[in-house]
């Protein structure tokens, strides 16, 4: 077991149509049921603050698990730690460039993705989108927004092959403000 730390719990493609509903109360519960401490859940997109003793890469598998056998359906779980949430904040390399916070995101990978699949999104033809892949976050710029996004068709196909979420800077900023 690992030391209690502060985690951000982000689901995928939670709340955004009829299907794949969840309760930010429902969450919350689910969190506790597992272990995860002084919950806090922000918007209504499967954002949750809390406090865990499992590692995120245990932790991650555990919601997912929990949320099929409890509410029927699969979803994508990516989990950081506060630590982890501060430094893409800190980071910020697309600053310069993304002037719209809703059209400025950051994708949390599950891994890395191999040096193929970075070769294969490096010869995508995405402009006037700009990205930035450090380690396990993707850091995208989408000038027409994200409908319009020719990078989050690219990910919604699987080209980096790891499970992902998104969350645009403000959303990420608000996070880390929870945390």
């Amino acid at each position: 077991m690992a030391s209690p730390a502060r985690v951000a719990v982000l689901l995928r493609g939670v709340n955004v149509g009829r299907a794949k509903r969840i309760a930010m109360s429902d969450f919350a519960a689910l969190l506790g049921d597992l272990g995860v401490t002084d919950v806090r859940t922000l918007l209504n997109s499967g954002n949750a603050v809390g406090t865990s003793d499992l590692a995120p890469t245990r932790l991650a598998p555990a919601v997912g698990s929990a949320i099929e056998e409890r509410l029927g359906f699969t979803c994508d779980v990516v989990v950081r730690t506060r630590e982890e949430v501060a430094a893409v904040v800190a980071h910020d390399p697309l600053a310069k460039v993304a002037t719209d916070p809703s059209r400025y995101l950051v994708v949390f990978l599950s891994a890395s993705p191999t040096e193929a699949a970075v070769a294969t999104l490096s010869a995508l033809d995405l402009a006037p989108e700009e990205w930035v892949l450090e380690g396990r976050e993707l850091y995208l710029w989408m000038p027409a927004g994200v409908a319009e996004s020719a990078m989050s068709k690219h990910l919604a196909k699987g080209v980096l092959g790891v499970t992902w979420t998104g969350r645009n800077v403000a959303t990420v900023r608000k996070i880390l403000d929870a945390m």
